[in-house]
């Protein structure tokens, strides 16, 4: 008879433990006693995850203040979090849990589980002194003072409240930062917290997930390459974040530890079922896997049970392979060119960013985002510092029912050259964009006129935008795409002003065009 494929107990990618892993060192031996003692005992791979992600420092504090776990669905993520839960109520003894998720349900759900351990329990049932029930403000009670409680995944989620161990389930459905800032900030008084995040894989929309993998990554020496260009070879340059600070510490506070399957795996390949979920031959059978395979289309399987990451979570605006196609990480600007700043402020306000766009030496257009930061009133005096190396010739921006609008006054009341980007020229501006980006030769073989070097926030919302109809044309639509396209918007902006003649011929600097452009005006 075979013998039953078990799964992996130590997952592909982690954090490695500062020193040998001993009661003295880690409770992780503590939390396997309470559960063995609730009659639920840890899995083996639940066991090894305990013992790493409650590691103590030299000072007895947890050398983690953030952890990250990702394995497939139905691996026993939810009771994990439960039975963590009840350990720092009971043993631990810290005031204040804070459990939530994107669906209010799916923590509310978690939370009830642990009560219902609780309450099945003779001994600990003996410290419960309340269970708050009413919807959207759940929380268990002890008499030691800790107490349970269940938050929405808004930005106001949390605030107010000092947590002790934050637990965010399904990171994934984190299209924007702000419930992460709410939620997670609720530990920055706490000097020994842990904010411990749990979710099988996300896609190009998961901005919040996608940012604390990548960066854990890159600490462990980019084991999966998402630091390279798979095209070129050569490393992707991170994001511009236009800081005060130019050095930051080295954070060595965040935990990762990854189950899934290598990159590269095949669908049918035994050994990446075993990576991805450390639960088979425990409480998932090989059946039920082969099940999904065949049933599932190929990146839902990769996402929900190998747990790899699906890169376009819809099919984005621009035709397969000509986003990619526009990439260029030696494209800069000419050093005599007109320069145009665009400028955009994502749907929900937490970020606004800022485009530059002008001539490459062969007279082709570059654009990127050279500026992001929260808020609007950093804005004019980051263009008119007189740190700018490039001075900007125009700055444009949507002139109304933008959230950017609201610095219209300001722009125009500074002494920056602004031009209005509104009415029709939105969608003229767009499709301008756009054909720049899809451009074909004469032997219909992709030919850009536009290029653009890799950057992750705008190859997002380039790779998940979602088209607004207006009439006859169409341009972003900032409320309903899944991911932020203020970088795609403020890239499109730039290089509207860069090329509409009516502006250029306001500020007189319209000779260094190329010819191939005039059809496009």
């Amino acid at each position: 008879m075979a013998q039953a494929l078990l799964g992996n107990q130590v997952p592909r990618v982690y954090t490695p433990p500062l020193r040998e892993l001993t009661p003295e060192t880690t409770l992780g031996f503590a939390f396997a006693e309470f559960c063995a003692e609730r009659e639920t005992p840890l899995l083996p791979w639940q066991d090894w995850l305990g013992k790493h992600m409650l590691e103590l420092l030299p000072n007895g504090q947890f050398r983690f203040r953030t952890v990250i776990l990702l394995v497939a669905r139905q691996n026993g993520k939810s009771t994990f979090a439960q039975l963590l839960a009840l350990f720092f109520m009971y043993v631990v003894e810290v005031p204040l849990i804070l459990s939530t998720a994107q669906n209010l349900d799916i923590a509310e759900e978690v939370w009830q589980g642990g009560v219902d351990m609780v309450e099945g329990d003779e001994e600990l049932v003996q410290q419960k002194t309340r269970v708050v029930q009413q919807r959207g403000s759940k929380a268990l009670e002890l008499s030691n003072g800790s107490r349970w409680k269940v938050q929405a995944a808004t930005r106001r989620g949390g605030r107010g409240l000092s947590g002790d161990l934050v637990m965010l389930d399904e990171l994934r459905e984190h299209q924007t930062w702000k419930a992460w800032s709410a939620i997670s900030k609720t530990t920055m008084a706490r000097d020994n917290s842990i904010v411990f995040a749990l979710s099988n894989a996300g896609d190009v929309s998961s901005i919040v997930l996608r940012h604390l993998r990548r960066q854990a990554h890159r600490t462990l020496g980019d084991p999966d390459g998402l630091w390279v260009d798979p095209a070129t070879g050569e490393p992707i340059e991170e994001e511009v974040i236009d800081l005060e600070d130019d050095e930051l510490p080295q954070d060595d506070s965040i935990g990762i530890f990854e189950w899934s399957a290598a990159p590269g795996r095949s669908i049918r390949d035994r050994a990446g079922w075993q990576e991805a979920n450390p639960s088979l031959g425990y409480t998932i059978t090989e059946k039920a896997i082969i099940s999904a395979l065949n049933s599932d289309p190929e990146w839902e399987f990769r996402t929900e049970v190998l747990c790899q990451w699906f890169d376009g979570a819809i099919e984005g605006p621009f035709p397969s392979g000509t986003w990619d196609g526009s990439k260029d990480p030696e494209s800069a600007l000419a050093d005599k060119t007109r320069i145009a700043y665009g400028i955009d402020t994502s749907w929900d306000r937490t970020m606004t960013r800022i485009a530059i766009a002008g001539y490459r030496p062969d007279g082709k257009v570059h654009f990127e985002v050279v500026a992001s930061r929260a808020g609007t009133e950093w804005v004019i005096p980051w263009l008119k510092s007189p740190d700018r190396k490039r001075k900007p010739d125009i700055v444009t921006w949507q002139l109304s029912g933008a959230p950017v609008s609201s610095l219209t006054d300001a722009l125009d009341e500074s002494d920056l050259p602004t031009a209005h980007w509104g009415g029709t020229d939105l969608g003229r501006g767009t499709g301008q964009f756009y054909d720049l980006i899809t451009h074909l030769d004469d032997d219909e073989k992709h030919d850009p006129l536009a290029f653009h070097r890799p950057q992750p926030a705008l190859d997002v919302a380039a790779n998940t935008a979602l088209p607004k109809i207006a009439g006859d044309s169409w341009f972003w639509d900032r409320s309903k795409s899944p991911a932020d396209v203020s970088p795609l918007v403020a890239a499109t902006a730039a290089v509207w002003a860069l090329l509409n003649r009516e502006v250029v011929v306001k500020r007189s600097a319209y000779e260094d065009a190329p010819a191939e452009f005039d059809l496009m005006l």
